[in-house]
């Protein structure tokens, strides 16, 4: 478990392909989507956190602080990570952030440990791919690019996490499909059929 590292679940989205409302607390397997991703993301890290706008109470089960964007207008995921980074930097000893998506039921049980070992260069961000294909809000952040960032989120008025990533230092981290599933550890749910897809893929993986 991590302890120089804090965790930010991104559930601050707005869910229009799913008709609205929060994608987190959608049901799956005998909970939400949040329960799953807690289950594989929660034992990484000592310090962790929701990135959410709106009502926090909604989030109260969980027991986790609940980080609203300090930048106005919904401006996607790069003003949670934000958030959360000037969060890491003025309330915890933690000199990055790990990032990962609040609707991604199946997201890799080693995620930390493998961007952490990744990441050489302090001020550089390490990014996790899959199947060749890059996951921007599956990232270690350290706080120390939080500057840069509202700079380029005010100033430049720039919400691409892509286009941040790559202005910036950073490293690619693959990781694989595990054939036992055969499924990406990175997929997400963004409409209704994914939700059941997921739900289906928990039961055929239950023992």
């Amino acid at each position: 478990m991590k302890r120089d590292i804090a965790g930010l679940i991104l559930a601050g989205g707005q869910s229009r392909r799913m008709g609205g409302g929060d994608k987190a607390l959608l049901p799956l397997g005998g909970g939400c989507v949040l329960d799953q991703v807690l289950s594989r993301f929660g034992p990484q890290l000592e310090t962790l956190a929701l990135s959410a706008n709106g009502d926090p109470a909604r989030f109260a089960r969980f027991g986790l602080p609940v980080l609203a964007d300090t930048i106005e207008g919904f401006a996607g995921p790069l003003a949670g990570i934000l958030t959360g980074l000037e969060w890491a930097a003025a309330g915890t000893p933690c000199r990055a952030i790990v990032t990962a998506a609040g609707d991604t039921p199946f997201l890799p049980p080693d995620l930390v440990d493998r961007l952490a070992a990744a990441h050489q260069h302090p001020g550089s961000i390490a990014v996790a791919s899959s199947a060749g294909r890059r996951h921007p809000t599956f990232a270690l952040w350290p706080t120390g690019c939080r500057e840069a960032l509202r700079h380029f989120l005010v100033d430049e008025d720039n919400r691409r996490v892509s286009a941040f990533i790559e202005q910036h230092g950073h490293v690619d981290v693959e990781f694989p499909v595990p054939q036992s599933v055969g499924i990406d550890p990175f997929f997400n749910i963004n409409v209704p059929d994914d939700l059941a897809q997921a739900e289906q893929l928990l039961q055929s993986m239950s023992p």
